[in-house]
């Protein structure tokens, strides 16, 4: 069956309209950003960096739930050492958010994204971050006080506090902080992340969707199992791929007991989910970036309480993740999860839209519009991809479209 594509300006019907894309909106949010809507994002990784960069001209209230389950570069180094969740995620969205022009803080920004030398001497990385350390690095004395004296005092805890042998090698500035915040406040992620949130002039919320020290499971196809993010990653851009059949939580240290079921979502996370004007489960790794933030016990139940439209935006290109799944399986796939805990909870009240590129070539698999109506969701058609982005979505037509179906 074709599917007639739809004009930029159509009107989709679902209890209210909405024109996409919606000049009056834009200009409005584009004017009072402070006042825009809040868009919220299960996410991780880097897929949607892009897009945060671009929202915070028009919205400075986008919410993003980051799994804390990276167990790969530095980050595992920092998990390793000091039994944590991962940061590098976190760090990564907090700064895709921060205002970078001359009215935000620059110069923290500029820190915060800075490595270590990956291949240095021993001697010599010592003498780079004694350097910042003490503040006579350029990239630390740019930074104008009191901002300065908080992030030394960080990372003089760090110093304090770091093993022995720590390797600092590839080292990041901004995930040493946020680790020393993090050891500061008994353990207790959300604190730091607020701090550094101010001083970097986040435009947004970050959060981490638990705040435990868990790792990633997999079970393929072929019976293997595999522990560990990045070695799920690495498993599925091999040569001879294998289909994830399911994916896990596991208590860091135990990889036996599968424990997602035992791990719940905060409060302080499920009132986010209700305060969002639209929740999106946007484009990026399928399994350990997408449904690895759904795992926690109760973000379906939270889900189903909000009345929020929700979006799904598949990704277009090549996700070897979602390796042997086409766009319905993924679809599947996605409410299965969010089902998990609760059975009796509805299709329409965990996905209303799937969002896709106008062309249908970019996906695997199509979609039976009549069928998915029949389970509250619709289809939403638009050109969100340019000469430019291709074959990935471009953040300024998906940033657009998003804000006209708030």
């Amino acid at each position: 069956m074709k599917h007639k594509q739809s004009e930029p300006n159509t009107k989709i019907l679902i209890n209210r309209e909405f024109s996409i894309p919606d000049p009056e909106k834009l200009e409005l949010y584009r004017s009072n950003p402070s006042l825009g809507p809040r868009i919220l994002f299960f996410s991780g990784g880097s897929a949607i960096r892009q897009l945060s960069t671009r929202l915070i001209n028009y919205t400075w209230n986008s919410i993003h739930l980051i799994t804390p389950f990276d167990s790969g570069g530095s980050s595992a180094v920092l998990r390793e050492a000091f039994r944590m969740p991962a940061i590098g995620d976190i760090r990564n969205r907090l700064m895709a958010l921060a205002d970078q022009s001359v009215l935000g803080n620059p110069e923290i920004f500029r820190l915060f994204a800075y490595r270590l030398p990956t291949a240095a001497l021993e001697d010599d990385l010592l003498n780079e971050f004694t350097s910042i350390l003490e503040g006579r690095h350029e990239l630390v004395a740019a930074v104008s006080s009191p901002m300065r004296k908080i992030i030394r005092h960080h990372l003089k805890l760090f110093s304090e506090l770091k093993p022995e042998k720590f390797n600092l090698a590839g080292a990041n500035i901004g995930n040493l902080v946020l680790t020393a915040g993090y050891l500061e406040n008994r353990r207790h992620l959300d604190p730091t992340i607020y701090i550094y949130s101010k001083l970097a002039e986040v435009r947004g919320v970050v959060r981490p969707v638990v705040s435990v020290d868990c790792h990633l499971g997999a079970e393929l196809n072929n019976g293997a199992r595999i522990i560990g993010q990045h070695l799920i990653t690495r498993q599925n851009r091999a040569k001879a791929k294998q289909r994830i059949e399911k994916i896990f939580l596991l208590e860091a240290g135990n990889p036996v007991s599968d424990i997602s079921d035992e791990i719940s979502i905060r409060p302080k996370v499920a009132e986010l989910i209700n305060k969002a004007s639209i929740i999106c489960y946007p484009m990026g790794s399928f399994f350990t970036s997408l449904i690895a933030s759904l795992l926690p016990s109760g973000i379906g139940s939270a889900l189903a309480r909000s009345r929020a439209p929700k979006i799904y935006i598949p990704n277009t290109g090549d996700d070897p993740e979602s390796f042997g799944l086409d766009l319905m399986d993924q679809i599947d796939t996605l409410l299965n999860y969010l089902k998990r805990n609760n059975s009796t909870l509805d299709d329409k009240q965990l996905l209303n839209f799937v969002l896709l590129d106008s062309n249908e070539k970019n996906y695997t698999g199509k979609l039976n519009p009549a069928d998915l109506e029949e389970r509250g969701i619709r289809i939403i058609r638009r050109n969100l991809i340019s000469a430019a982005s291709k074959p990935l979505i471009d953040a300024d037509l998906l940033t657009e479209t998003l804000l006209s179906l708030n």
